[in-house]
């Protein structure tokens, strides 16, 4: 159905929190080049402020050791890698979020790990040593990186303590909270500290039990930390995990329910809300993560998404990851917005299209947003459909009437679907190699990009007529900028009549 939308030339704020932050997996993966590659890519193009992953405390980054010294045990701080680790981040304008976790081997106390990369899940052996350790480490941060800089750090403690992350009882979380929070403000007052990380299991009565014991002991609470994944239970298909996927805009219902639970509570109700991880599947095998559905259906999250957090940040940016292992193949339903060998996947623009988004939002639907800034629109269109329920799903229209900014315009248009900035139907085309020769590189790094058209727009009555047809797992950007025509400047110039120009 043809959708006719007269857009108003007034609108209100954006509410845009899309580059905010974006995950990772553990830190130490960090150490890779191709990982630093990766990194460079995403913040060429979109540009995130912070990025959040896993491992701080793992032994892969080496910071905790203790060693006997003349039949005395003592404990020492190696900040080698760490070091290296957080240069990287800053060489790339990116900053950390840092999340505290998981155990180092000499503090952990049991044997209960997480991943092909075994990270400890268990509370501390000593929490007076994992509290020395936390002050420890921002200490060191701030020395090497200024006490202004780190200051802007965010600090969350922990991860998802309430599923597997976490072998403790929920009371044992708080207390690693307590003191963490505590050994964060004595390294400095100003620094934000929060949690409890939760996802998706029992979560309100994690949010209030949280809420009620930091206020209750007045404890230290600068945000809300939560995780959102829109997916039911995994169904196992050799090397790929496949879902029931649900509609994007319940997240858009967690992030209202998680905002009316704290308000509930007058200290907690105005704190910021950061979702240190969001995407549609859990699973870093999933297929779904590789398709042009991916593309629109988080496009959907991230229209609206920021009327209700801070910040959400998407998990993850890079395919170099090893949870389940070393990555077996180009495609692998890894959580990335950048696949293997630095092609990007159809996700990757959806977050590139909302770097580019207006500051002032003039309309917004489930499908479609048209945005503004001085001088420009940025429209961006999306339409998703689990083509698995057996329908192909149908076009979305639009006629929209925009208020011009200038006679004359240009239109430029980025389409993402279908044939176009789809490396995963290029890559099956190819034969599903598992690496690639230099040859096929090339060809995927190419079809990785969407396709880009150009068109002339004169205002008539005030409006340039824009004609928008979106069809089933496509995504789209507009850009409108006013140009100044100087044709007329040309004497001679008439590459209408021999070249066919409009």
């Amino acid at each position: 159905m043809l959708k006719k939308t007269e857009v108003p030339s007034k609108g209100r704020p954006f509410k845009n929190n899309a580059t905010y932050c974006v995950g990772t997996g553990r830190i130490g993966l960090a150490l890779q080049k191709e990982y630093i590659d990766h990194l460079k890519v995403v913040q060429e193009y979109i540009g995130f402020k912070y990025i959040r992953g896993h491992g701080l405390f793992c032994d892969d980054v080496g910071i905790y050791r203790e060693e006997d010294l003349d039949g005395t045990s003592r404990k020492f701080y190696n900040f080698t890698y760490l070091d290296r680790i957080i240069d990287s981040y800053l060489e790339h304008n990116i900053r950390p979020f840092l999340e505290l976790g998981f155990m180092p081997e000499k503090l952990k106390s049991g044997e209960q790990t997480i991943f092909y990369w075994k990270g400890n899940v268990t509370p501390p052996v000593s929490y007076e040593k994992w509290a020395e350790l936390v002050e420890a480490v921002l200490n060191h941060l701030i020395d090497r990186y200024g006490r202004e800089e780190v200051i802007t750090w965010p600090v969350e403690v922990w991860n998802e303590p309430n599923i597997a992350f976490w072998a403790g009882t929920m009371e044992e979380y708080f207390k690693l909270y307590e003191y963490s929070a505590k050994a964060v403000k004595r390294a400095d007052p100003r620094i934000k500290v929060g949690g409890p990380v939760i996802c998706g299991i029992e979560t309100e009565k994690w949010l209030r039990s949280f809420f009620e014991h930091c206020i209750g002991n007045n404890l230290p609470l600068d945000f809300v930390s939560r995780h959102c994944y829109t997916v039911g239970e995994p169904t196992r298909r050799g090397q790929f995990v496949y879902h029931e996927v649900y509609e994007p805009a319940y997240m858009i219902e967690e992030l209202k329910e998680t905002r009316k639970i704290m308000a509930d509570y007058p200290q907690i109700a105005n704190l910021p809300l950061h979702i240190t991880e969001f995407s549609s599947s859990y699973v870093p095998v999933a297929a779904v993560h590789d398709t042009t559905f991916q593309a629109a259906y988080i496009a959907r999250i991230l229209s609206e998404a920021g009327e209700y957090a801070d910040s959400y940040s998407y998990w993850t940016f890079s395919d170099v990851f090893e949870e389940y292992d070393v990555p077996r193949s180009l495609f692998h339903g890894g959580f990335g917005m950048v696949a293997l060998n630095s092609i990007k996947k159809p996700v990757f623009h959806t977050f590139e299209f909302f770097a580019n988004a207006g500051k002032e939002l003039l309309y917004r639907d489930e499908n479609l947003i048209v945005t503004k800034d001085d001088r420009r629109y940025v429209i961006i269109g999306w339409n998703w459909h689990d083509t698995r329920t057996g329908s192909a799903g149908s076009d979305r229209e639009y006629a929209l009437s925009i208020p011009s900014i200038g006679r004359q315009a240009i239109l430029i248009k980025k389409q993402v679907g279908g044939d176009y900035a789809n490396p995963l139907q290029t890559w099956s085309n190819l034969g599903k190699p598992r690496t690639l020769n230099r040859e096929q590189k090339k060809i995927l790094l190419k079809s990785a990009e969407p396709l880009q058209t150009d068109t002339k727009l004169i205002e008539e009555n005030g409006f340039y007529n824009v004609n928008l047809t979106i069809p089933c797992n496509h995504l789209y950007m507009l850009e409108i900028m006013p140009v100044n025509d100087i044709t007329d400047t040309y004497e001679g110039f008439d590459a209408a009549e021999f070249f066919g120009l409009k």
